[in-house]
């Protein structure tokens, strides 16, 4: 009797911390050996010139959640989650979205509905925190943070999102107090908002000036920003969708100081440029995010950032909408950039493209790759003791590569629901092939493998020792000493 379930031989297996040759014997969903020259499991993957990866953690995607502007986005849980597996994802972290006025505990209770009999794949899930009440501050995050949610996501931008600064240092006492790590989108919404009015008011109303609207110094000074909040409590902060240079050199210059300051970047910002905005007619509409992708030398800060550890996490930030009246063409062709909802589809295409770009091109290691789509993400929000590498007694999520496999990206090989990709025409090399998630192959054969509502909640534990460490900059040593008295 063979004693594994499944065996993937004769593979190359990387880790963030270096690569071997071995085989992979598991049992019962888990990592059980590790060793070359394993006899044949009772299902036996021929992994011979192939890369062996942990599985892909896409920490931020957004998946059957109503904008604030009341949009349903294009995925539900589903779609969303056979498009991560096809892209080499055995787990994903959505949004449970609160509007003012909701309960958390609500939200998430509805948001499991969703998950529940849908998910194909592992997921868990952030807060979103649009009000923060004292109920919310005081009872509903530490209870949830205690069930396994945390992390949660706070906006310094959108009217019916956004926290002044006195909110945003409620919340984060309140996740410095309970361990939770707090992830920021940071724009000035006066800013934005200002420049937006008058181009409107001038008849400039084409998706390009959403770029213009969202100006570089928007995203620098409230980056600025919430790093002084952080340090002033020394509580960290993860800012999510770093586009702008001024930002990356903000986040450095923090890092250097030796606080606790982390960040995300996304496929938008390496291969996508305000250029793409600017496009006949509204299809510049299928490119607009926030904030929007800039120039080439953002660009190179950006990868720059990725290469030297500015940036912890690579994710998708998969915001999708249909470019019809249900999405980014609320009002048709009378449509306005202030109109159009905001954020475009990237969660199948995540991995490959910075494989791709990456890798292949030699900008970065195979290591690198995997720190940055998977073992990075499991020590940031938790997960580490089950996910994010290959290694014995934890989860069997493990992606399978064909290093030299090329593939010209186009809609219709895709499985999301959005009906377009910004990448459309692009040639890649390298693919995931094969997709194990807790030992059940999911993807194999261009084929989806398991069954809708065969994924699993996964609670997760409080961030890793890379967030926990202390900050050297001792500034905020004094206040500390006087929050455990304060409410």
């Amino acid at each position: 009797m063979t004693p594994f379930d499944l065996t993937i031989r004769n593979g190359t297996v990387v880790n963030a911390d270096g690569r071997m040759r071995a085989d992979v014997g598991v049992r019962d969903g888990l990592i059980h050996t590790l060793a070359p020259g394993l006899p044949a499991g009772a299902r036996d993957i021929n992994a011979s010139g192939q890369l062996v990866l942990p599985g892909g953690i896409d920490s931020h995607c957004h998946v059957e959640q109503i904008s604030s502007n009341g949009v349903m986005t294009a995925d539900d849980f589903d779609s969303a989650t056979v498009a991560a597996a096809f892209g080499g994802n055995t787990t994903i972290i959505p949004f449970a979205a609160q509007h003012r006025g909701m309960a958390l505990p609500k939200v998430v209770s509805d948001y499991h509905a969703c998950a529940g009999p849908k998910a194909v794949i592992d997921y868990s899930f952030h807060l979103i925190v649009s009000d923060p009440t004292p109920q919310a501050l005081h009872h509903d995050l530490p209870d949830l943070i205690r069930k396994g949610y945390t992390s949660f996501k706070v906006y310094t931008t959108y009217d019916k999102l956004k926290l002044d600064d006195g909110q945003m240092l409620d919340v984060l006492h309140t996740a410095g107090r309970e361990g939770a790590l707090v992830m920021v989108h940071a724009e000035n919404n006066d800013i934005i908002k200002w420049i937006a009015q008058r181009l409107l008011d001038n008849g400039h109303v084409a998706p390009k000036f959403h770029a213009v609207s969202h100006d570089p110094l928007a995203e620098s000074e409230a980056t600025h920003r919430v790093i002084a909040l952080s340090r002033l409590l020394d509580v960290p902060v993860l800012i999510v969708h770093v586009s702008g240079i001024e930002a990356v050199r903000h986040i450095r210059s923090a890092q250097t100081l030796g606080a606790r300051i982390f960040a995300e970047t996304c496929p938008q910002y390496l291969f996508l440029t305000a250029q793409d905005i600017d496009r006949p007619g509204l299809e510049g509409a299928m490119f607009c995010c926030s904030p929007p992708p800039r120039d080439a030398a953002s660009q190179e800060a950006v990868w720059g950032g990725l290469l030297d550890g500015t940036f912890q996490v690579f994710s998708s930030d998969h915001a999708p909408y249909r470019y019809d009246e249900s999405g980014k063409l609320p009002k048709g062709d009378k449509t306005t950039f202030k109109d159009m909802a905001n954020g475009v589809p990237g969660i199948e295409l995540r991995m490959p493209l910075l494989y791709s770009e990456g890798v292949h091109a030699g900008r970065m290691s195979l290591e690198r790759f995997v720190a940055l789509t998977a073992t990075d993400h499991a020590q940031m929000y938790g997960l580490s003791h089950r996910k994010g590498r290959i290694a014995v007694g934890l989860d069997a999520d493990i992606a399978i590569w064909e290093p030299l496999r090329q593939t010209r990206v186009g809609t219709h090989m895709l499985h999301d629901r959005v009906g377009y990709t910004p990448y459309e025409g692009k040639t890649l090399t390298g693919w995931p092939t094969t997709v194990i998630n807790r030992g059940r192959v999911v993807i194999a054969d261009n084929q989806l493998q398991v069954a809708r509502g065969s994924g699993e909640f996964i609670a997760r534990g409080k961030p890793g020792p890379l967030v926990n460490a202390p900050a050297s900059s001792g500034s905020a040593g004094f206040l500390k000493s006087l929050l455990p008295k304060l409410p």
